[in-house]
C-alpha cells in the first residue's frame, strides 16, 4: 500500500532553489492542478492495488507470494529512485522530468490493465514504480519552483488537502470497479489522468531547474539502493517456497547484505550523495528516521494484509474492503491542524511517544478478530485508535525532520525521510509474509487433522498453502467437508493476521522508545556540518 498517513512525496523536493521566477499569476492554478492530480495517480494506484490483490490472485491463479510482488516490484522502485526522481528534475528540468515519469507512469499501468500472466503484472508494476520515482518528487517541485514563498504554504497546503480526499476516495473507487467491473480498470483509471496532466503540463507549466544543475547525479547509489532492497526483499519473499538454503535465496540475500554495506561506503565519498550521512550525526534527525523505519514498517507491512483479511476471510465485498481505512484517513485529515501545533506546544518528544504508543493500541486491537467478526464493532475500534495515534504522530514528525537541519537541507532530510518511509514498508511486507506462512502453516496442519479431512483432500490443501486465504477448495467434496475445510484455512489465516499485528504492535512501541531515547538529545544542527543543496 502507498504510504497512509503522508501524502505521496510528502514534503519530499522542497529542497532545491530554483533558476527561474516564480511562474506568472494566470499559470498557478494550472501548476496547482498539475501537481494534485500527477501525484493523485501514484497514491491512487498503491492504495487500490492492495484492495484488488483477491482479485488478481484468483484472476491469475498466483500464489501469495507472487501477489506480495505485485506490490513490492512497484514500491521497491519507487523507494529506491525517490530522491534520484528529484535530482533529475534539478538536472535536466523538473517539468520534462515530471512529464516523463508522468508518460512512463500511463504506459506501464496500461501494460498492468493488459497482463495476461503474474509475471507480466509484476513486470509492469515495477516499471511504473520507475515512473512513479520520478513524478512524485516533480509534483511538489513545481509548486516549490512556481509559488512564490509567502504563497507557497498555501499552495502545498492546497494540495495536501487534495491528497487526503484522494487518500479517501480512492480506495473505495478501486474496490468499486473490482467489484463491478474488473481489475484491470483499476489500472486503466490513470489513463485519462495521465493525459490531462500532461496537456496542462505542455500548455500551462513553466520549465525550472535547480541551482545544482551541473552537480551530477549518484547514479552509484541509486544502483546499490535498488540492489539491496532487492536482494533482501527477494530473500524474503522467496524464502517460503524456496526454502532458506536454495542458491538463488541465499545468493539474494548475500546481494543484498553487501550492496547495502557498499551503499554506505559509496555514500561516505560520493560528492552528491542520495543520502548525505552527516546528517545522520543530528539527534534529532536520527531519531525522527528510526521512528520512521520501525512505524511505517508496521503501518505499511500490517495494512498490506488487512483488505486480504477482509476480503479473503470476512467476506467483504472489494467495496466495503475499499472503504474500511476510510475513518482512519478522515481522523487524519480532521486532527492535521491540531496535530501540526503539538511541537510548538510541547516540544517534539512528547507526541512523538504518545502517537506511536497509541498506534500501538491499535494494532493490538486488529489482532483480537477472528474468523466472521463484525466490522463495527471488531475492526472499526482498532481504525479509529489507529488513525488518532497516526495522526498525534505524522505532523509532529515531519516538523521534527524540517526543523532538525536547518533551512538549507530542510528538502534533503524530508526527503530522506519520505524515502526511508517507503523502503520500510518494503521491507516489512517481504518480512511479514514469512511470518504469515510461517504461521498459516503450522496452524494449517493441525486444522486439517481437527476436520478429520481425508489424506487426498490434505494433500490438495497442501498444495494450495503459497495461496493462504485465497487457497480453492478440492473439487468434488461435499458442502460440509469444504464449510470445514474452509474454516480451517481461515482461521489459519487469522493466526498469522494476529501474529503480524501484534509485531505491528511491538515495532509502534519501540518507535515510541526510539523518540523518548534519542529525540531532543545529543548534538543539535548548529554543531553539525550539514551538506548543501545538490
Amino acid at each position: 500500500m502507498s504510504q497512509i498517513g503522508k501524502p505521496p512525496g510528502d514534503n519530499a523536493v522542497i529542497r532545491h532553489g530554483c533558476e527561474a521566477t516564480p511562474c506568472p499569476p494566470r499559470s498557478k492554478p494550472w501548476v496547482l492542478a498539475a501537481a494534485i492530480i500527477g501525484s493523485s495517480m501514484a497514491f491512487i494506484d498503491g492504495t487500490v492495488v492492495n484492495v484488488a490483490l483477491p482479485a488478481i490472485q484468483r484472476e491469475l491463479n498466483a500464489t501469495a507470494f507472487q501477489a506480495q510482488w505485485v506490490v513490492e516490484s512497484y514500491a521497491l522502485f519507487l523507494a529506491a529512485l525517490l530522491l534520484v526522481g528529484g535530482a533529475l528534475g534539478d538536472l535536466f528540468g523538473r517539468r520534462r522530468i515530471f512529464a516523463l515519469g508522468v508518460v512512463l507512469f500511463a504506459l506501464a499501468s496500461v501494460g498492468c490493465a493488459l497482463s495476461g500472466t503474474v509475471q507480466q503484472l509484476i513486470l509492469a508494476r515495477a516499471v511504473q514504480g520507475i515512473g512513479g520515482a520520478l513524478l512524485v518528487p516533480g509534483s511538489l517541485a513545481l509548486i516549490s519552483a512556481n509559488f512564490a514563498e509567502k504563497e507557497r504554504g498555501r499552495a502545498i497546503g492546497t494540495w495536501s488537502g487534495a491528497s487526503g480526499i484522494t487518500a479517501a476516495v480512492g480506495p473505495v473507487l478501486g474496490g468499486f470497479l473490482v467489484d463491478h467491473y474488473a481489475w484491470t480498470w483499476a489500472f486503466l483509471i490513470n489513463v485519462p489522468m495521465a493525459l490531462a496532466v500532461l496537456w496542462i503540463a505542455w500548455r500551462h507549466v513553466p520549465e525550472s531547474r535547480g541551482s545544482s544543475a551541473g552537480s551530477g547525479l549518484d547514479a552509484w547509489g541509486a544502483a546499490l539502493a535498488t540492489a539491496a532492497l532487492g536482494g533482501i526483499v527477494y530473500a524474503f519473499i522467496e524464502a517460503p517456497t524456496q526454502g532458506w538454503r536454495s542458491a538463488a535465496v541465499m545468493a539474494a540475500l548475500a546481494i543484498g547484505m553487501a550492496s547495502s554495506v557498499a551503499f554506505v561506503l559509496v555514500e561516505r565519498r560520493v560528492e552528491s550523495p542520495m543520502l548525505p550521512l552527516q546528517l545522520l550525526r543530528i539527534g534529532n534527525f536520527a531519531g525522527a528516521n528510526l521512528l520512521t523505519l520501525l512505524l511505517y514498517a508496521a503501518l505499511g507491512g500490517g495494512l498490506y494484509f488487512f483488505p486480504l483479511n477482509l476480503i479473503q476471510v470476512q467476506g467483504y465485498s472489494a467495496t466495503v474492503a475499499g472503504a474500511a481505512l476510510l475513518p482512519f484517513i478522515l481522523i487524519m485529515f480532521a486532527l492535521s491542524g491540531w496535530a501540526g501545533q503539538l511541537v510548538d506546544r510541547f516540544g517534539p518528544r512528547l507526541p512523538l511517544v504518545v502517537g506511536p504508543s497509541i498506534a500501538a493500541a491499535g494494532f493490538a486491537l486488529l489482532a483480537v478478530p477472528g474468523v466472521g467478526a463484525n466490522y463495527w464493532t471488531a475492526f472499526l475500534p482498532a481504525v479509529v485508535v489507529l488513525g488518532l495515534g497516526m495522526a498525534v504522530t505524522v505532523a509532529p514528525l515531519t516538523t521534527t525532520v524540517m526543523n532538525a537541519v536547518g533551512p538549507d537541507a530542510a528538502g534533503i532530510a524530508s526527503g530522506v525521510n519520505n524515502a526511508v518511509s517507503r523502503a520500510a514498508a518494503v521491507l516489512a511486507i517481504a518480512v511479514f509474509g514469512v511470518v504469515m506462512a510461517w504461521v498459516f502453516d503450522a496452524v494449517l496442519a493441525e486444522g486439517l487433522r481437527e476436520a478429520g479431512a481425508s489424506a487426498q483432500a490434505s494433500a490438495f490443501i497442501e498444495g494450495q498453502r503459497s495461496k493462504l486465504a485465497g487457497a480453492e477448495m478440492p473439487p468434488g467434496i461435499d458442502a460440509a467437508s469444504a464449510a470445514a475445510l474452509k474454516r480451517a484455512v481461515d482461521a489459519s489465516f487469522v493466526a498469522g493476521f494476529r501474529w503480524v499485528m501484534l509485531i505491528c504492535a511491538a515495532l509502534a512501541l519501540l518507535s515510541a522508545l526510539s523518540a523518548w531515547v534519542m529525540i531532543g538529545r545529543g548534538p543539535s544542527e548548529a554543531r553539525v556540518a550539514v551538506p548543501k543543496p545538490r
